[in-house]
């Protein structure tokens, strides 16, 4: 298979090598603005090389699927590149910035029959898809509780914050989206608080750096969550399922970012995870196996722009409950989408 990418900056660098990992892949074309910056991420890549320009990946026979890792007001249009080209496309999270370009791409995808994958790699995760099994089998009985929490080891630079959507759209969105695939509920309704207690660039761009919230999902069972930019500890993404009859942790291993406090305890023993991509190294690679085998095979989407919507809307209920101080429910800003 020939494999288009576009967009070689970090993430994408990243993505490049995983893609070029896999032994269906026999060669990867890379695109950026920046030409430069795609020559240097193709030369450090077995099997890659650069292409002169973005619409070359586009064009008829180019490739046999798209990657799209550019920056996130891109997608829309590398996205809906891709479905015209009559390729599947995969595209990391968000689909657009904001609810309304989500919407708008959604209803070409869901017209044209495209297959497109959006990257909630959490999805992917031994950890995640364990707590799943044990949550569908009936394992844990009847479930009462989840937690969530999702805080990085240090915050991101100032001229990343005013263009992030906040931390709720930016950092949070994956834990509403794999609320949503591990439970197999949907939120209902969204009390979220915020606070800074960092650097001020990011109440000077309308942003917090401490969350916290509480969600009621339809089935009426409550979800917490809290997030932070600064964990000095370390880089701690973690969720907590609570059942009648079983407890299980995800993210609970001997690289959490986590003291015990208890006389004669060592765990956990190794060296905290400081950065998403070291954390998720395996679910990342699994999730672009799995959109190389829809692309090649065919079969439905892991990740569909449907499921994204649905991540972005509560992440701005969340969002708007902050600013509003009072309780958000999702039928109110999806209403809202639709109209749009």
């Amino acid at each position: 298979m020939r494999i288009g990418l576009v967009g070689a900056g970090r993430i994408g660098a990243s993505h490049a090598a995983a893609v070029a990992a896999r032994p269906e892949v026999d060669e990867l074309l890379v695109a950026d603005v920046d030409p430069g910056r795609a020559g240097a991420v193709a030369a450090a890549v077995a099997g890659a090389r650069p292409v002169g320009a973005l619409g070359d990946l586009l064009a008829p026979g180019a490739v046999d699927a798209l990657v799209v890792t550019s920056a996130t007001a891109s997608h829309p249009e590398f996205i809906l590149g891709g479905v015209r080209a009559g390729v599947p496309v995969f595209c990391e999270k968000p689909v657009a910035p904001d609810v309304a370009g989500t919407v708008r791409v959604l209803h070409e995808v869901e017209r044209t029959g495209a297959a497109v994958h959006i990257g909630f790699m959490r999805r992917f995760d031994a950890g995640y898809a364990r707590a799943r099994q044990a949550l569908r089998s009936g394992e844990l009985g009847d479930v009462h509780r989840v937690h969530a929490v999702t805080c990085d080891a240090a915050p991101p630079p100032a001229g990343y914050v005013p263009t992030s959507g906040g931390i709720f759209r930016d950092c949070h969105v994956h834990d509403f989206d794999i609320l949503r695939w591990v439970t197999g509920r949907e939120v209902d309704e969204v009390h979220a608080y915020g606070a800074n207690r960092g650097a001020a660039y990011f109440a000077e761009a309308g942003d917090v750096d401490t969350s916290a919230a509480v969600m009621r999902l339809d089935d009426g069972t409550l979800a917490t969550l809290q997030g932070s930019r600064y964990n000095g500890a370390g880089y701690d993404v973690r969720m907590e399922v609570a059942g009648t009859l079983g407890t299980i942790a995800v993210g609970l291993d001997e690289r959490s970012a986590l003291a015990s406090a208890e006389p004669g305890t060592a765990f956990p023993a190794g060296e905290p995870w400081q950065e998403f991509w070291s954390r998720f190294t395996p679910a990342y690679e699994a999730e672009i196996a799995a959109f190389l085998h829809m692309a090649a095979e065919g079969g439905p989407s892991p990740c569909t722009v449907a499921d994204a919507l649905e991540a972005v809307l509560i992440a701005d209920a969340a969002d708007r409950s902050m600013r509003l101080g009072r309780p958000v429910r999702l039928a109110e800003v999806r209403e809202e989408a639709v109209a749009a």
